[in-house]
């Protein structure tokens, strides 16, 4: 397996490519606070445990790692190329990066000062104008050229490093939302056809996914605008390719999926979550820009809505709770963001239940464990084949890969499948799915034999 990122050279890309190299490496580190050993913490696949039943001395939980329960690639074997709008070196982008510690980054460089990110698909129409000056690195010619060069990418990346799959993972900025047009982005034929004609609508983002798609390669959308067309979901279908997005849930979202679930859970009803966070890396930058901001703030308010529809009781008549998010562009900060969040709740005779939390972490250190997750699971499922009560036969999973929205903030679903934003409900479904493979029974949490008398 190998991977390939959109935005090789940004925040997120550099940090997931420094510790692959820096694990296959075996590197190590110094800071003030002592010695420093490369991991994969933050991995549910290479660090979380699942439980596979109960010991039959003494009545206690037995837990395995996920990575030990079914064949797995090992992220270490797993070479990384991809693309970027800047010509930057890995190493000159680590550092500009300002993720790394300084030793760590020292040891990284005579490692990646070679590795440089592919010619990057681009469109001015769907990027910040504060990111053309550091666009130096462009395919170029129209929309038709830089799909068979992107498609040609993969390949050759495929050819040279020996690779039985490839996974297409997009950790680049935000875009602006791509109009949903009739004739145009509806249909993959009248989406192929809208990329020959150079049609404006047809989104750089756009182009990675159906380069993938027609390729082979599973393709992740890991930031919030609509790459995934309705053209784009068809073609994936006809293909029989997977699809993932949208946007990574990292940080604040990902809290705020546990809390409410917690809240409403307990009967509490939440009336205001207002959430605010400021950093200071070119991810937030690209979103000064108001066009640019919209999907994103839409990403984080909508990761909440399934939770308060199941509750009829607090919630009659479409009832929503106030939902507020800001985030501001601090420099000063880089990659450390810093937010606080404050969500109002009423509870027993109408009395209120304040919470208030403060987190401070490095943004792309969050994102880049998903990153390897999700291409690890990617392979993983491509190998899996299900039989339904209804069928005779055994079939693949659905192309659009629902069963990985434990990372997207707005998973994608196929067809009537309801959107599942609970966090512990989307663990459950990979845990449930991992046990499956080997023959254990889904967890219920029931232990009904030991709440029963003898």
């Amino acid at each position: 397996l190998g991977l390939m990122m959109v935005g090789l050279g940004g925040n997120n890309g550099t940090t997931v490519a420094a510790a692959m190299y820096a694990k296959k490496h075996s590197l190590e580190w110094q800071t003030r606070a002592g010695t420093h050993v490369s991991n994969f913490k933050g991995s549910l696949t290479q660090c979380g445990t699942f439980r596979v039943g109960t010991s039959s001395e003494g009545g206690t939980d037995v837990y395995s790692p996920l990575s030990s329960l079914v064949p797995m690639v090992n992220p270490d074997d797993m070479p990384v190329s991809g693309w970027d709008i800047s010509g930057r070196n890995l190493a000159d982008a680590i550092d500009s990066a300002q993720v790394l510690e300084p030793d760590l980054r020292k040891k990284l460089r005579p490692l990646v000062d070679k590795v440089v990110p592919l010619p990057a698909a681009f469109d001015t129409d769907f990027i910040a104008d504060n990111q053309l000056p550091r666009a130096d690195n462009l395919i170029p010619g129209q929309k038709q050229e830089q799909l068979e060069q992107l498609r040609r990418d993969i390949r050759n990346f495929k050819e040279a490093q020996g690779l039985d799959e490839v996974v297409v993972i997009w950790t680049a900025n935000s875009e602006r939302y791509s109009q949903e047009i009739e004739g145009v982005n509806d249909t993959s034929e009248n989406l192929l056809k809208a990329i020959q004609s150079n049609h404006p609508e047809v989104s750089p983002s756009t182009l990675y996914a159906v380069a993938s798609i027609l390729e082979g390669a599973p393709y992740v959308n890991g930031s919030p605008q609509n790459t995934l067309v309705p053209g784009c979901v068809k073609l994936a279908e006809e293909l029989q390719v997977f699809i993932c997005g949208d946007d990574f849930k990292s940080g604040q979202t990902k809290m705020k999926s546990v809390l409410v679930d917690y809240l409403i859970g307990c009967g509490v009803k939440v009336k205001t979550m207002v959430t605010y966070n400021h950093l200071g890396n070119n991810d937030m930058y690209q979103l000064t820009d108001q066009v640019m901001w919209k999907p994103k703030s839409a990403a984080k308010s909508k990761v909440i809505e399934d939770l308060v529809e199941a509750n009829e009781v607090l919630y009659p008549d479409d009832e929503k709770p106030d939902h507020v998010v800001v985030v501001k562009y601090v420099p000063f900060l880089g990659d450390s963001k810093r937010d606080v969040s404050e969500y109002t709740s009423e509870t027993f005779l109408d009395s209120h239940y304040t919470m208030i939390m403060h987190n401070e972490c490095l943004d792309s250190a969050l994102c880049a464990p998903l990153i390897i997750d999700l291409a690890v699971l990617c392979e993983l499922f491509q190998r899996i084949r299900v039989k339904v009560e209804e069928s005779d036969e055994f079939k693949s999973m659905h192309p659009v890969l629902s069963a990985l929205g434990f990372f997207m903030k707005i998973p994608k679903t196929p067809g009537e499948e309801p959107i599942v934003n609970a966090l512990n409900r989307q663990r459950a479904c990979i845990e449930n799915l991992v046990k499956a493979l080997v023959g254990l029974p889904p967890e219920s949490h029931l232990l009904l034999p030991t709440k029963c008398q003898a």
